[in-house]
């Protein structure tokens, strides 16, 4: 799942990067490591090379590139950014993929997280309050099946500033969240992160061709994305432009046809 705050310290020494983690969070040393020697083996570039592990801590390659969220949303980066996307879910052979654990955040844990929230929601502003409630509505009508679900390797955080341009391609960086996935859940997460619209609309789905189960699942996913960040951005952060909230507030209300 998203998260607003800082989870780890980075330390630049030459060409590697040393990422140890802050805030104790169980398993992200691990899942950071096992995406980039998993990525090394089967999708070689796409992501740092792993130099070694120690003591919680993963040191890696420092690979260059301007971050695509303090970049224009020009049509030949965004191409670059589904080309990669594309490469990334693909990435682990499906007998491999198998046994990789499942990414944190995934369905059941992040429709969880919401209903809590919901019911501790204190009224607001009314536009506010009515997303709510509608979201809380359509959440417990949900009763979503396995068609539509393609398995993909999944990087875990939709943040734009994790995809980096280098002239050439897009690489990824931060896989504290990763693990196995499903595509429609990926793209969706990606989709309805803050990053993704806050600075102008970069429209990454419909780049993807999906089966008519993966977009109803994608539509469906969506809406839960649009929910978490309801609640996330429910109070103002000045990493965001100040109405982000309100926007939010419309984006949510559009996608849940509320």
């Amino acid at each position: 799942m998203a998260d607003l705050q800082h989870t780890h310290e980075l330390v630049y020494d030459g060409d590697r990067v040393s990422k140890r983690y802050v805030d104790g969070k169980p398993g992200a040393a691990e899942r950071e490591w096992r995406a980039l020697t998993l990525l090394a083996e089967h999708a070689p570039g796409l992501a740092p090379e792993p130099i070694a592990y120690e003591d919680g801590v993963v040191i890696m390659s420092r690979i260059g590139g301007a971050s695509l969220r303090g970049l224009p949303a020009r049509d030949v980066h965004v191409a670059a950014m589904a080309a990669t996307l594309a490469e990334l879910h693909a990435a682990v052979p499906e007998r491999v993929l198998r046994d990789v654990p499942v990414r944190p955040w995934q369905r059941e844990a992040l429709v969880d997280w919401v209903l809590r929230r919901c019911a501790a929601w204190q009224p607001r502003e009314p536009p506010a309050d009515r997303a709510v409630k509608e979201g809380l509505r359509w959440l417990e009508s949900w009763s979503p099946g396995e068609s539509g679900v393609r398995p993909a390797f999944g990087a875990g955080d939709g943040n734009l500033a994790n995809f980096l341009w280098d002239g050439v391609r897009v690489r990824v960086v931060d896989f504290e969240d990763s693990g196995r996935s499903d595509v429609a859940w990926e793209l969706a997460e990606l989709a309805e992160h803050v990053s993704m619209w806050v600075d102008g609309e970069v429209e990454i789905a419909r780049r993807f061709e999906l089966s008519p189960q993966e977009e109803r699942r994608l539509r469906e996913c969506r809406r839960v994305h649009a929910l978490t960040w309801l609640f996330l951005l429910s109070h103002e952060s000045p990493r965001n432009p100040p109405g982000t909230f309100e926007r939010q507030v419309e984006r949510a209300l559009a996608i849940l046809e509320a």
